[in-house]
């Protein structure tokens, strides 16, 4: 697929956002976490970025990556600026994390994220909250938290056992172990595994594939599977049919399912 050149954004409410390095290539967005010198650790003012982003992406935008500047993807939160806080402090910046990343989660459009390096305790809350993940072999992934006396704060503790079973995290937390690429693959932390130096190649090309979907199908699988995964088998069959109803009575299905009965659109087959 021959993919156009990525420019960045002149103006909007984007362009002023100095932690994000933010570019766009016909309908995918391509969001760069810009703090190298920190592994691209998150600290409030990223996080407050990274929300405005996913809340403001341009018009038109059809799928979003979202990877690191350096040798690392997210070093997850910034511990040089955390501060002392009370339960209520504590509470709010919690909070603060959780609507940045159901902003990837629950948004507009599906996210890939392209892993490379430390992918380790808020990195991980980060791409857990994105629907596909691509990681480079030298990827490692990791949750601190339970060393530093902490909890995991940024919707974690939700989104990762949904991914490797609450087991795996029980493991990672207790004991502070680190799966490396091979590792976070096989258990599913990544649905793509790739060389080192392709990962953001291979994320741009899954997400202009994915910006050539039915953008009501994208939002259903976004939005619908994972609330009809958490429902009871006779609440989820119901709400497959309501969704399958409305997505297959838009023009755009109608115009797709007929190109495909007149043999003008490919047949499913092995990449």
């Amino acid at each position: 697929m021959t993919q156009a050149p990525f420019a960045p954004l002149a103006s909007g409410p984007l362009a002023g956002l100095d932690l994000l390095r933010i570019s766009i290539s016909g309908p995918v967005v391509h969001l760069r976490l810009m703090r190298p010198e920190k592994r691209n650790a998150i600290s409030d003012p990223l996080i407050r970025q990274i929300h405005t982003a996913f809340v403001n992406l341009p018009a038109g935008t059809r799928a979003a990556v979202i990877s690191g500047e350096g040798e690392h993807f997210c070093a997850g939160l910034d511990l040089s600026e955390l501060a002392e806080r009370d339960a209520g402090d504590g509470l709010l910046h919690s909070r603060m994390w959780h609507a940045a990343f159901d902003q990837i989660q629950f948004g507009t459009v599906p996210v890939v994220a392209a892993l490379h390096g430390a992918v380790v305790g808020g990195g991980l809350e980060l791409a857990s909250a994105c629907h596909v993940r691509v990681a480079a072999r030298s990827t490692y992934y990791g949750l601190p938290e339970g060393q530093r006396g902490l909890f995991v704060g940024g919707g974690g503790s939700v989104r990762i056992p949904r991914l490797i079973g609450v087991a795996r995290m029980t493991d990672m937390m207790l004991t502070g172990r680190v799966y490396d690429a091979e590792e976070g693959q096989a258990a599913g932390l990544s649905q793509y595994l790739v060389d080192d130096g392709e990962a953001l190649g291979r994320a741009m090309e899954l997400a202009q594939r994915i910006a050539g979907n039915a953008p009501l199908s994208n939002y259903a699988v976004m939005h619908a599977l994972p609330r009809i995964a958490d429902q009871s088998q006779a609440d989820g069959l119901l709400t497959e049919s309501l969704m399958a109803a409305v997505a297959e009575s838009t023009d755009d299905a109608k115009n797709r399912m007929r190109a495909f009965l007149e043999k003008r659109a490919g047949k499913v087959a092995r990449s």
